[in-house]
């Protein structure tokens, strides 16, 4: 049978040194691949040599193969001309791979019309069902930027998978989203996979590469330590790293007693509702957050978690409700953790002198930055690169580092840890819940990991569905408007 993509030898160096060994894939029609492993690994960095995608300074070196007969070099580009009919990418970051000046509907139906060759009308048409089978029925002449992540990744799905190229590269594309949406980015696999399609997936979900099935490698510090039918690699793990990251699954962690400590609640919300687009979000919320509580936030993707946290951060206006904060409090003392880290870095700078800009702006101690990094796993090295050229993974970190320097009162944590494995998850988890617990933050930990919810919040806030407009005076029939519940 014909290999629809094979890699032969293929490593990935930079001048001076070899960051992913030298590696041979080959993936026929209907078969799934799914590389596994920790952030900073080089799952990316393969993925993106494959392509012929690299970040500056880096080179792919061996031979890559398509089933058209197409073979090169891996440091030649010739294959940028298969992009999108032999050779489809899904990057890890929606945000990087979405135009952000063109409505949503716009950006998939430009994929049938310039690489399918469809009309005008036949693609809307093809792309107005594309979003409706993924939830995005009404976000139709949405821009990028008025959707949330979870969002924004399934309209990057749809632009991706509207080409119909034989071999998909899908870098973690179920983070962000919650199970009933997981559920649906599977079975369009799936269904790809049926056609006669293949897949090459970056996943750091255990769930999803056992319900892909096909073969899974596990990738450590550049090279394939393990390697196996899902079910062998999953179920009978051979090697200690490859136990070690079964065991960090949060449905393993043990349930996290609840913490609060005496004193002012930092914040109290009282009667909170918000709307956008035209729609209303939530209702009738109210909750408390004592310091050092861990309060968790969970609801399907759009329903107006990220909008709380803008809210109860100043930077946006609710429609109703009150908020009050611990008096004496600075602004500085309410930070948020991203869930596109991406975004929230300036491009062009260095880690290394956005941090020393923060401790200046602020007159914090520097010190606190190299044992913060030692806790975290981030390599000196890494203070020197832009934040485009480390992973998603490992700015995350950088992010939650950069939090922490301001001891803040109050965090929101939207999503921390859905750009990590499973292992540095766990870590990352442990040091919001080591902060809570020593320095008395209240963190807001958003997540549709509900497992992981469950481990270390005391209490639940789940944003539940509703189609109610702000000008009606009830829900619409048949319809549940949408409901905060705090959860004990």
């Amino acid at each position: 049978m014909t290999a629809l993509l094979t890699t032969t030898a293929l490593e990935i160096r930079t001048a001076e040194a070899q960051l992913v060994e030298p590696l041979s894939i080959r993936l026929a029609p209907g078969q799934v691949l799914s590389i596994i492993g920790e952030t900073g690994s080089g799952k990316s960095l393969f993925a993106q040599g494959v392509v012929g995608n690299l970040p500056v300074g880096l080179q792919a070196h061996g031979r890559i193969g398509l089933a058209d007969g197409f073979s090169e070099e891996g440091r030649q580009s010739g294959r940028r001309q298969h992009w999108g009919r032999g050779l489809a990418v899904l990057p890890q970051e929606p945000w990087l791979s979405l135009d952000p000046t063109m409505r949503a509907l716009s950006q998939v139906s430009e994929t049938y019309t310039q690489v399918v060759g469809l009309t005008s009308s036949e693609a809307r048409d093809k792309a107005t069902a594309d979003l409706a089978r993924l939830g995005l029925a009404g976000a139709e002449r949405k821009y990028p930027f008025q959707l949330s992540g979870g969002m924004a990744q399934r309209l990057a799905f749809a632009a991706t998978h509207a080409g119909g190229s034989p071999v998909l590269i899908a870098d973690e594309p179920t983070k962000g989203l919650d199970r009933d949406r997981i559920d649906e980015v599977i079975d369009l696999l799936k269904a790809m996979l049926a056609d006669g399609g293949s897949l090459l997936i970056i996943t750091h979900d255990l769930e999803v590469a056992r319900r892909l099935g096909g073969e899974v490698m596990i990738m450590l510090k550049g090279r394939v330590i393990e390697s196996g039918t899902a079910e062998q690699v999953l179920n009978q793990p051979q090697h200690a790293y490859t136990r070690q990251l079964l065991a960090a699954d949060p449905a393993q962690w043990p349930k996290r007693p609840s913490r609060p400590l005496a004193g002012a609640p930092v914040v109290t919300v009282e009667g909170l509702a918000a709307e956008r687009g035209g729609k209303r979000l939530f209702e009738a919320l109210s909750f408390t957050v004592k310091p050092g509580e861990i309060l968790g936030v969970t609801g399907p993707s759009g329903c107006g978690k990220s909008t709380l946290g803008d809210i109860l951060l100043g930077l946006a206006t609710p429609s109703d409700g009150t908020i009050l904060r611990q008096p004496g409090l600075s602004r500085f003392a309410f930070q948020k953790l991203h869930q596109d880290p991406v975004a929230a870095f300036a491009p062009s700078v260095s880690i290394r002198q956005l941090l020393a800009d923060l401790v200046r702006l602020h007159r914090l101690d520097a010190s606190r930055i190299a044992r913060l990094m030692q806790r975290l796993r981030l390599d000196e090295r890494l203070l020197d690169r832009l934040p485009g050229n480390i992973s998603g993974g490992e700015l995350q970190r950088f992010s939650l580092l950069r939090v922490l320097l301001l001891d803040p009162a109050l965090i929101f944590a939207d999503e921390p840890s859905s750009r990590l494995d499973l292992i540095t998850q766990k870590e990352m988890i442990e040091l919001l819940v080591e902060t809570a617990e020593a320095s008395g933050t209240a963190i807001l930990l958003v997540s549709h990991d509900e497992d992981l919810v469950d481990a270390v919040a005391g209490r639940r806030i789940h944003l539940a569905t509703t189609t109610r407009h702000p000008q009606d005076h009830a829900p619409v029939p048949g319809q549940g408007r949408r409901l905060a519940e705090s959860l004990s």
